[in-house]
């Protein structure tokens, strides 16, 4: 057997060479066929009694074909790993005219698409979006606990404060429109249109007008992005179904155990301040993922990796067949550009980090997650250690997915908190709203 590689430096490509002859497969295959002979049954022969001839006549293409095919996975394989080769993906077989029927010597070929090493950027630096809480937003929690918790009703007329459920679409277009709560409250220019409403009711009305061109709150009550309701003007229509109306709950022992669980809060004082940290801690946990996001696309855009573009896109396609076409991977090309060079980069971590994640930590970070499922995260360790079982019931499912995507989610939290080490990160202050516009 002889293996040969032919790299492309500039294409960063190679093309492998195997070449077989007849005494590299020529024992294993007879080995196979006096196998197979014991093993035949064919009318007129004793079992195991078939003569070899006949085997070889009858099934010899086939065992050639594929002990030649065991040969040739192996010894890829055997040479990339000895010659400490990256790749990206695996081999693709180069199509080749074998006949196996007159041929005693084979030559086969596999494109390979080799990843060059790079280096990480010798210094990075980010910013923590640190809000600061203001009544406003405070004001818009208590509002949405008191339409949660609050007794509503639904009257026959709408008053200032209430809800108006309905259908929403520009005027004059065809079809019922999308089904949206318009909050009375936030209509900021003239409420008066929206007062008074019957079911039944149709309101045409400037759209930017009544919300004061604020796309945020345009955006909030009718499920449009940021930038379409940026870009809806002119009038639009509202088929008033029903209205809704919330009578505040009263702030007793009752309401608080509702939000917060059974005696969290006592006081009227208590709960104000457990709603002012939980609102906190939610922004503060988006703050902090919007950070590891924006430091995996800097180190995306700032590391130089030269990558295999060509043999990429016809890797793609063969991995992916029957789901992805050339065009697509065209049209798409950058986003998986991307995504490959983020996984190097991860990679690159966890080898030079020597991270690595242990079965005791995808077990715990299991049960914590079945822990807060049941709401009993402080579970006394007996009962923790009787769900045990539970977890690693769980985490065998859909042949191990389930394991995988643990170990994947606890690998990335470890890369994440590495690459943080490296990373000059400077606290911004911005206030709620300014907080919601930037990661809208």
């Amino acid at each position: 057997m002889n293996i040969t590689l032919d790299k492309n430096d500039e294409q960063l490509t190679g093309l492998l060479t195997v070449h077989l002859t007849e005494a590299d497969y020529a024992p294993t295959v007879e080995k196979q066929i006096k196998e197979y002979s014991k093993r035949a049954q064919l009318k007129g022969f004793r079992p195991g009694m078939v003569p070899m001839g006949m085997v070889r006549k009858m099934y010899g293409k086939g065992i050639l074909a594929e002990e030649i095919n065991k040969m040739l996975g192996k010894a890829v394989d055997s040479y990339i790993k000895d010659n400490k080769i990256n790749l990206l993906g695996e081999p693709l077989p180069v199509p080749s005219n074998v006949d196996f029927d007159t041929d005693k010597d084979f030559s086969f070929q596999f494109e390979l698409g080799l990843l060059p090493d790079f280096q990480l950027p010798a210094e990075l630096t980010a910013e923590l979006h640190k809000v600061s809480l203001d009544d406003e937003t405070l004001a818009q929690t208590n509002e949405q606990i008191a339409r949660q918790y609050g007794e509503t009703t639904n009257p026959d007329e709408s008053e200032a404060g209430d809800y108006l459920f309905g259908k929403f679409k520009k005027a004059g277009e065809e079809g019922e429109g999308r089904t949206v709560l318009l909050p009375i409250s936030k209509v900021t220019g003239d409420q008066a249109q929206f007062i008074g409403k019957k079911a039944g009711d149709v309101i045409t009305f400037d759209l930017q007008a009544a919300f004061g061109n604020d796309a945020a709150s345009i955006s909030n009550f009718t499920g449009l992005s940021k930038k379409e309701a940026e870009e809806a003007t002119g009038d639009y229509e509202f088929s008033v179904e029903k209205v809704n109306r919330t009578a505040a709950p009263e702030m007793n022992q009752e309401l608080f155990d509702k939000v917060f669980g059974p005696e969290a809060v006592s006081s009227q004082e208590e709960f104000d301040a457990k709603v002012r940290e939980t609102i906190q801690q939610n922004y503060d946990r988006e703050a902090e993922g919007s950070l590891n996001n924006r430091i995996v696309q800097q180190l995306v855009e700032n590391t130089e990796i030269k990558v295999p573009t060509e043999f990429f896109k016809k890797w793609l396609v063969r991995a992916n067949e029957g789901k992805l076409t050339p065009e697509t991977v065209e049209e798409h090309y950058s986003d998986y550009e991307k995504e490959l060079k983020w996984s190097m980069i991860r990679n690159k971590v966890v080898e030079e980090a020597g991270l690595k994640v242990s079965n005791d930590e995808i077990v715990e970070r299991t049960l914590d997650k079945i822990m807060g499922q049941f709401n009993m995260p402080n579970m006394p360790d007996e009962m923790r250690e009787s769900m045990r079982q539970y977890a690693d019931q769980y985490l065998k499912q859909e042949n191990g997915k389930n394991y995988v995507n643990e170990y994947e989610a606890i690998l990335a939290e470890k890369v994440l908190e590495n690459l943080r080490g490296k990373v000059v990160v400077t606290d911004k202050p911005v206030t709620a709203e300014e907080f919601r516009t930037l990661h809208s």
